[in-house]
């Protein structure tokens, strides 16, 4: 996956200086170039917010650095993409450019907590699905605990962080929508 390149040409498309994306996204400068000059590889959190910038999901962005596209994605072919900081790994399960709902799929490590800014979501709407395990959601000043099974419903757009505070793996389902 060359997001690196991506994103430079996603900045450059828009005639954007790293300055601009920066202003935009609420990440530095200096990351930026980082990231686009393969020094470093972004977090889950800085992914998520240079994405929104673009007026894009992650999993868009991410598609996009593979030259994704089409309305049938296979499950061998799913892209795969793992946060360097947390292990935290999200397979895109649907196909993320052709459809205004997207399906994601994400393992979160024990321990693992994984912040995303309420900029990244204002745009969409999102239901998250627990399959295994045991989510700690923190949605703005509510914290919701949710079993194997459990579905939320998020509110509006809020600093959020999704926490794995057990000893298991913890599994589930993001379902976006594009509003």
């Amino acid at each position: 996956m060359d997001l690196a390149h991506r994103i430079r040409q996603e900045r450059e498309t828009r005639d954007w200086s790293l300055t601009q994306l920066a202003e935009q996204s609420g990440v530095s400068r200096s990351m930026i170039h980082k990231i686009e000059t393969g020094a470093s590889s972004p977090t889950a959190e800085v992914l998520v917010r240079i994405a929104a910038a673009f007026d894009m999901t992650m999993s868009v962005l991410i598609a996009r650095a593979e030259g994704r596209g089409g309305r049938l994605t296979r499950a061998a072919s799913q892209l795969q993409w793992q946060d360097p900081a947390t292990g935290y790994v999200r397979r895109q399960l649907s196909p993320a450019d052709s459809h205004p709902l997207e399906l994601t799929h994400i393992d979160l490590p024990a321990g693992a907590e994984v912040p995303m800014p309420a900029g990244s979501y204002a745009f969409l709407s999102q239901l998250i699905w627990v399959i295994s395990g045991e989510l700690t959601f923190v949605e703005g000043p509510m914290t919701h605990v949710l079993q194997a099974g459990d579905c939320l419903q998020l509110g509006p757009p809020q600093d959020c962080a999704f926490c794995n505070r057990g000893d298991d793996l913890c599994r589930y389902i993001v379902a976006l929508s594009k509003h």
